[in-house]
């Protein structure tokens, strides 16, 4: 646990609040904060994100699947998993993507799919359950209810997620319909072509908000009542994604591939390199709004109140 979280810091007697600071000295406090923050164990948190996000991938999308066939929405799993194809580079879309299809359509009905989706909740709960705790390292709390609760809220988190992933691939296509209509049968779309292309950006806006709604219901309670901002980690993690989705194949390609060292196998490797370095952005994320946090309660440093 870092010695710069927000309750590290409200035991510290003589410690400056943010508002305090000059605007330089607070830049350079929150970098350091959340360096420092990432430093202690953010390393192993980003290996722990890595392997889980490649454990629990298929079961979210059988857990997806099974919504979507209950609500009569099966088309969108499609979407979702296309969406979820177009933030990862092009060796881990080849690698996860016959994978995900072979195992959607070895579940695609019955009591299979069923007993699948209980599995992959419960699997996938292990993933949120790795996030919550390092947002509550980051911000230096320890658990304040029963396993079984913070589990059955994950579970509550994960179908959550899943409607909201559907709408929001749907809509996804929805949008690029619209602009290929507007572009090629309507006169004016050329004049209007700038203003369709801001639609391109929208997998990154549904990646911050989804990362948004995570921080804002993972956060521990104490902070995430409190006024402290949420966004900032949730748009420096989806800005580190995009940047690792589009930057690490040129790197990978730069030390000519791993297929000399790793074989067949390289790209598990790549995968897992990049699952691990979002995770690491991820975890610099959760330290970012933390350093940005100060504790709701009153501070030690504050003086008594007079009688």
């Amino acid at each position: 646990m870092s010695d710069e979280s927000p309750e590290a810091r409200h035991r510290r007697p003589f410690e400056k609040h943010l508002n305090e600071m000059r605007p330089g000295g607070r830049l350079y406090a929150v970098v350091r904060r959340a360096a420092l923050g990432v430093y202690a164990d953010g390393f192993i948190h980003a290996g722990n994100i890595a392997y889980l996000a490649l454990l629990t991938m298929f079961p979210f999308f059988i857990v997806m699947a099974a919504l979507a066939q209950l609500f009569g929405r099966t088309p969108d799993v499609q979407h979702a998993v296309y969406g979820f194809l177009a933030t990862v580079p092009p060796s881990v879309r080849e690698l996860v993507a016959k994978p995900i299809e072979d195992v959607l359509a070895a579940q695609n009905s019955g009591a299979l799919l069923w007993l699948g989706a209980l599995v992959g909740l419960w699997t996938v709960g292990s993933f949120v359950e790795t996030i919550r705790d390092i947002l509550q390292r980051a911000y230096g709390t320890k658990p304040s209810k029963s396993f079984w609760h913070y589990r059955a809220g994950s579970i509550l988190i994960i179908l959550a997620s899943v409607v909201l992933a559907m709408s929001a691939f749907s809509a996804q296509v929805v949008l690029t319909g619209i602009e290929q209509f507007v572009w090629r049968l309507l006169p004016f779309g050329a004049d209007v072509q700038p203003l369709i292309s801001l639609t391109r950006i929208a997998p990154l806006l549904m990646l911050m908000a989804a990362l948004y709604a995570m921080f804002a219901t993972l956060t521990p309670l104490k902070y995430r009542l409190s006024p402290c901002p949420k966004w900032p980690g949730a748009l420096f993690t989806a800005l580190w994604w995009m940047a690792v989705t589009m930057l690490l194949p040129m790197v990978v390609s730069l030390f000519g591939g791993y297929g000399r060292t790793y074989g067949s196998l390289a790209g598990v490797i790549v995968t897992l390199l990049f699952f691990w370095l979002v995770g690491l952005g991820l975890v610099f994320g959760a330290h970012l709004n933390a350093a940005l946090a100060e504790s709701p309660e009153t501070s030690v440093k504050d003086p008594a109140p007079t009688k």
